[in-house]
């Protein structure tokens, strides 16, 4: 096998993505079918269940709440009686969660993102860990942020389950390394696309500023001075899944042009 061939994963990785049917997830998956895997998503809302499964007719796409422990454990078993086990992890369903000053946020909101950001990363690693240790192509992405490395004021029920996600992956690499599996986390920058659209006119609401004048406050803390793409994350997954990556594991790789602060 060449360096070049090395560079992409090899066909035939069974790939589960969680939040996986919009957004990132959908790019993760379009990248994943593109190699040659067998994609398997689940996503909380219906519609785009049945849009992905509508314009994927090789891959599938399950119904499932994240933050339910019964809707996880049927999306594993979905994964053993379709493609009979699984061989790449990603967990990548998450929120963005409140804008707001500590004194501000309400428990609710605090708990959810905890629960969606960081609690389902436990629920479907519990699940997927015996799985991979069946396969000899094991890996596990974990989706983290720029915000799992950065200080974020008002973002904090974010940031705090983003760094805890660095954590979990880093006690992971470790714990199953001897099972020769890897496990690393991803940390998108300011992605382009309508969830960052949302963050920036929330916090544009807040400090009482134009969305634009808000938007170029937020590019002028990127040493690249742009924002990154979701094809961007996505072809850095496949990297790490590929053969040369084989010796990359307990990383937190950042994809965001270098965000200074934030």
């Amino acid at each position: 096998m060449t360096i070049l061939d090395r560079m992409v994963p090899q066909p035939g990785l069974r790939v589960l993505i969680s939040g996986g049917a919009s957004g990132i997830g959908a790019v993760l998956a379009d990248a994943y079918i593109e190699a040659g895997a067998t994609v398997h998503v689940c996503d909380v809302s219906a519609k785009a269940v049945d849009a992905f499964n509508a314009a994927r007719p090789g891959a599938l796409a399950t119904l499932a709440d994240v933050s339910d422990a019964n809707q996880v454990a049927n999306v594993f078993r979905v994964q053993e009686e379709r493609f009979g086990g699984l061989d790449v992890l990603i967990n990548n369903a998450g929120i963005a969660g409140p804008t707001g000053g500590i004194d501000a946020i309400a428990p609710d909101a605090w708990k959810t993102t905890v629960d969606i950001n960081l609690n389902a990363q436990y629920r479907f690693a519990h699940h997927a860990v015996p799985l991979l240790k069946q396969s000899d192509r094991a890996q596990l992405l974990c989706m983290s942020s720029v915000a799992g490395r950065l200080g974020y004021a008002w973002r904090t029920p974010y940031a705090a389950t983003k760094w805890a996600v660095i954590g979990l992956m880093k006690s992971l690499a470790s714990e199953l390394g001897p099972d020769d599996i890897r496990v690393n986390a991803l940390l998108p920058g300011i992605v382009e696309g309508p969830r960052m659209e949302g963050v920036i006119r929330d916090r544009a609401t807040q400090l009482g500023l134009p969305y634009p004048e808000m938007e170029k406050e937020y590019l002028k803390k990127i040493s690249l001075g742009r924002m990154v793409t979701a094809e961007d994350v996505a072809a850095m997954a496949l990297f790490l899944c590929s053969p040369a990556a084989r010796n990359v594991t307990g990383q937190a790789i950042s994809v965001d042009g270098n965000v200074e602060y934030l």
